[in-house]
């Protein structure tokens, strides 16, 4: 199994990611910008697109390393990413589904005011991020077209990480 957990940038992803894989027996953290990290080392560099989700690699490299990883360790992967682009998840959900991988997607939410407190209060990327900043409005409106609609949605505005990931994991074991 699959427990995505998306959101914008800054959301609490990757901090929620650790708390419930912690609280899933045999689950592992699978963090899918390595895959783009490992397609920006390409040399000479792909065409620039501004975001390595876009490469047409990407997906299915994303696609191919979970169904790979599922099949060496079995247990759950916990995969902490933004997808945005409503046809990139469908990409990418209907790849999994090709390999019978069930998927349980769930968005960390928060209001856009506590979201830009949270990344100019971000002591690891430092405040302001222009690239998560950036993605602030992309992400209300994939809310409001088709993310929402298409996962669980967790309103992380008032919950900690660990109560977060204390609902995830409950809604997943149940």
């Amino acid at each position: 199994m699959i427990v995505w957990l998306n959101g914008t940038h800054g959301a609490g992803k990757t901090t929620t990611s650790s708390l419930v894989q912690r609280l899933i027996p045999d689950s592992r953290v699978f963090d899918a910008e390595k895959v783009g990290e490992t397609l920006m080392d390409i040399k000479p560099g792909l065409p620039w697109t501004g975001n390595f989700q876009h490469w047409p690699p990407w997906r299915p490299l994303v696609v191919e390393t979970a169904r790979r990883v599922l099949d060496y360790t079995g247990g759950t992967l916990v995969v902490p990413m933004t997808v945005l682009v409503e046809e990139y998840w469908r990409e990418i959900s209907a790849g999994l589904a090709q390999h019978a991988i069930p998927v349980r997607h769930f968005v960390l939410h928060a209001d856009q005011d506590t979201l830009r407190g949270r990344i100019a209060g971000d002591t690891v990327l430092g405040p302001q991020s222009p690239f998560r900043l950036q993605h602030l409005e992309p992400y209300a409106e994939a809310a409001r077209t088709w993310l929402h609609a298409e996962a669980e949605v967790v309103d992380t505005t008032h919950l900690t990480p660990a109560q977060a990931a204390e609902r995830i994991a409950a809604a997943v074991k149940s």
